[in-house]
C-alpha cells in the first residue's frame, strides 16, 4: 500500500512539472508572435517614411498598426545627426502596458 502511495506522489509531481513546462512553452510562443508582429509594424512605419520621400523633422510622432488581428501602438523618434543631411529615426512598438516590444532604427537622407 505504501508503495502505491509513493508511486502516486511521484506521478503527481512529474505531471505538475510537465504542466508547468507546457505553460512556459505556450507563453514563449505568444511572446514570439507579439514580437514578430511588432517588428513588422516598426518596419512598415519606417518604410512609409522612406517612401514618403520627405526629410523628417526632429521630435516624436505616434503611429498605430494592426498585425495578425491585434492592434499595436508605436512611436517614431527622429533625432538629428552630426551631418545635417541625415536624420536617425527609431520606430518603437509598445505593448498594452507601455513596454517596448520592438525597436528598429534607420537613417534617412535628404532627397
Amino acid at each position: 500500500m505504501v508503495e502505491v502511495l509513493v508511486a502516486l506522489a511521484i506521478t503527481a509531481i512529474a505531471l505538475g512539472a510537465g504542466l508547468k513546462a507546457a505553460g512556459a512553452l505556450t507563453d514563449n510562443a505568444q511572446r514570439l508572435t507579439d514580437v514578430t508582429a511588432a517588428f513588422w509594424c516598426a518596419d512598415n512605419a519606417l518604410v512609409a517614411l522612406r517612401l514618403g520621400q520627405q526629410f523628417p523633422g526632429t521630435g516624436e510622432a505616434d503611429f498605430a498598426c494592426s498585425q495578425l488581428g491585434r492592434d499595436y501602438r508605436g512611436q517614431l523618434r527622429t533625432q538629428a545627426t552630426p551631418n545635417p543631411n541625415f536624420r536617425r529615426v527609431d520606430a518603437v512598438v509598445l505593448d498594452a502596458d507601455g513596454h517596448a516590444l520592438a525597436t528598429l532604427s534607420t537613417v534617412l537622407g535628404r532627397y
